[in-house]
């Protein structure tokens, strides 16, 4: 009996050591299983949340996108055209230190790119097309000046030669209007000059214009004989052509233009054109500045000169960086207008014997060199008797101012007495005028035949 106690107590412990094993194994292993299945809930938590965030990453990037497409690429093509339109940022700030930010930033480099190369190209065939044009009607218009100035000396008939240079002016304004969008698109001035007085320039310039008789022009050259190279002649004429014209298109029609020719101490010859006009903005200011600067005309295109485009300044600029002329039109006039000033570097001129080329009587003259001022000699004592006439007060009267004869005073201008138009004596005028023209040009061609 006690045998079997002993095994059966022995059973006994083993089944309780073994259920406590598998206790312990099975405590074990919903231990086990909770943990795996704490790492798989953070797991998908964490899957979860990668997922959110792909899909707010991939949200944002495609609103970028359409902000791209929709705003600032057509942005960035207005602001190629006008710097005052501005270029829209990104939509999303977080995208910034993104690797996807440098591809947005590649996309709008590549769209800067070919829209400039484009628009340069179409801006280049333009010009070459225009180009073309206008040398075709300038070749054509100095063919139809030389006609008419031959008309002009086959007749003697006032109102016919009236009518003639009527049209000879028109042919010229139409010329010049030709000629600075030729010279805009890179053409030559299209005339050839010999070396050619400072004052015949100025004088020519101002006769291209409608309304030439509201320009006055003064001369202060100490050096009448003063010319400017052929090269630079006709260039410097179509600037000041220029200057000219917008001094008269920006003031009324009944306020004058002064025009002053001056020689500097430097040697060079400086033009100023003041008017009265209502002045410019500043920004207009800076941008003439920049066009007559002549320091970007390659980046200059025809579509950022306005519609119609103001081709004068932009001509004026093209001359400049041709010729190494000066102009600078930010100054103020004396009467609050614009004044524009257009420098002859030493360079560019030269002189001519008055001689043999005289200088053309439509020309300005030079002023004279002021003269010192001359005060009344005193009278010599009179030798003559007394007579009974006199007195002593006469003797004792203090000296009286004498006005000298007009011959004597050289500043002031002869009297004109006003006459009467007498249609005859036009006639004659115009004749005579006509007879000395036509010799002028004989001497002309004979001296060039030689």
């Amino acid at each position: 009996m006690t045998s079997i106690s002993e095994t059966a107590a022995v059973v006994l412990g083993a089944t309780t050591a073994a259920g406590a094993v598998a206790t312990a194994l099975l405590a074990r292993s919903r231990r086990a299983l909770a943990a795996r299945g704490a790492v798989q809930s953070e797991a998908l938590n964490a899957a979860e949340l990668r997922g959110q965030v792909l899909h707010e990453q991939l949200q944002q990037l495609g609103d970028e996108l359409q902000h791209l497409v929709a705003n600032r690429l057509p942005g960035l093509a207005l602001h190629l055209v006008s710097a005052h339109h501005p270029v829209p940022g990104p939509k999303h700030e977080a995208l910034a230190g993104t690797p996807y930010a440098p591809l947005y930033e590649a996309v709008l480099g590549h769209y800067t790119d070919t829209v400039t190369k484009e628009r340069r190209r179409i801006d280049a065939s333009a010009r070459a097309a225009l180009r073309g044009a206008c040398q075709d009607i300038q070749a054509l218009s100095y063919r139809l000046q030389t006609q008419v100035e031959g008309l002009q000396g086959d007749f003697d008939d006032p109102r016919l030669l009236d009518s003639l240079f009527k049209v000879d002016h028109l042919n010229e304004q139409a010329i010049r209007l030709v000629q600075k969008a030729a010279i805009v698109c890179g053409a030559w001035p299209g005339h050839v000059r010999p070396d050619t007085y400072v004052v015949e320039i100025v004088s020519g310039a101002s006769s291209r214009l409608h309304g030439y008789e509201r320009i006055k022009i003064s001369s202060r050259l100490l050096d009448s004989n003063l010319a400017v190279v052929g090269r630079a002649a006709e260039p410097i004429a179509v600037a000041l052509t220029e200057l000219m014209a917008n001094a008269l298109e920006h003031s009324r029609d009944d306020l004058a233009v002064e025009v002053g020719v001056i020689q500097t101490g430097t040697g060079s010859i400086c033009v100023t054109i003041d008017d009265a006009g209502t002045g410019m903005s500043a920004e207009a200011v800076r941008r003439g500045a920049r066009l007559v600067s002549g320091a970007e005309q390659q980046d200059t295109l025809l579509t950022e000169l306005g519609d119609p485009p103001a081709l004068g300044l932009a001509a004026i600029g093209r001359l400049v960086a041709d010729h190494g002329f000066q102009v600078s039109i930010d100054q103020v006039s004396p009467y609050s207008g614009v004044r524009a000033v257009l420098t002859v570097p030493p360079h560019l001129l030269t002189k001519i014997d008055e001689e043999q080329e005289p200088i053309s009587a439509m020309a300005a003259m030079p002023a004279a060199a002021p003269a010192a001022p001359q005060w009344p000699a005193q009278a010599a004592p009179s030798t003559a008797p007394h007579t009974p006439d006199s007195t002593q007060d006469d003797v004792d009267d203090l000296p009286q101012r004498r006005r000298r004869p007009r011959a004597e005073r050289g500043g002031d201008a002869p009297g004109i007495e006003p006459q009467e138009l007498n249609p005859e004596t036009a006639r004659d005028t115009w004749s005579q005028f006509q007879a000395g023209l036509a010799a002028g040009q004989a001497a002309t061609d004979s001296k060039e035949a030689q």
